[in-house]
């Protein structure tokens, strides 16, 4: 079996070969992850990125049989909760499954009719960036707790909400006074 490198990796070889690559990568060395993500409440380093690839070829649909690549990824990550506004940490995976074909319009025309991914052949592919990309497209869109850890601020029992004027308030006051004839 043939010796790929993870940072210009052949992707037609491998794929013929069905080879495997995987590691550990320092959360260093994907800087946009660490960029979208805080820092480890506790203050420790960012927890290593660990990651599988394995290359196969597969019939894709209106393309015949293509390179394809099965990347899996996972990582601790920290983000902030979008309803009360603390850190939240969890657990970030993603799997997903990439063909390639010659050419970027080809590429982009199967991509755009297929369920699968479909990218274009390049002569050396990074993988290293390739699976940034696979876990920064497998963050939360609104990342939230499933229960808070704290009250949320501005709740029904806080004083300050109590004591502000509520928009109908007034127009209750008035339906109360008024009765028909």
């Amino acid at each position: 079996m043939a010796s790929f490198d993870p940072r210009r990796l052949d992707v037609a070889a491998f794929a013929a070969e069905e080879g495997e690559l995987a590691g550990d990568a320092p959360a260093s060395a994907m800087p946009r992850l660490g960029s979208a993500t805080l820092a480890p409440v506790d203050g420790s380093p960012r927890a290593d990125i660990r990651w599988r690839v394995t290359g196969k070829r597969l019939p894709l649909e209106s393309a015949g049989v293509r390179p394809s690549l099965l990347i899996e990824a996972s990582t601790e990550v920290t983000l902030e909760c979008q309803r009360c506004l603390q850190p939240m940490p969890m657990t970030l995976r993603a799997e997903r499954r990439i063909f390639f074909v010659d050419g970027e319009d080809a590429a982009a025309a199967l991509d755009a009719e297929s369920e699968d991914d479909v990218l274009a052949l390049t002569p050396a592919l990074d993988l290293r960036s390739l699976v940034e990309e696979e876990l920064l497209l497998a963050l939360p869109l609104v990342p939230r707790h499933e229960v808070c850890p704290q009250p949320l601020p501005f709740g029904d029992d806080d004083p300050e909400v109590q004591q502000a004027d509520h928009p109908f308030a007034a127009l209750a006051a008035l339906k109360q006074g008024s009765r028909p004839n």
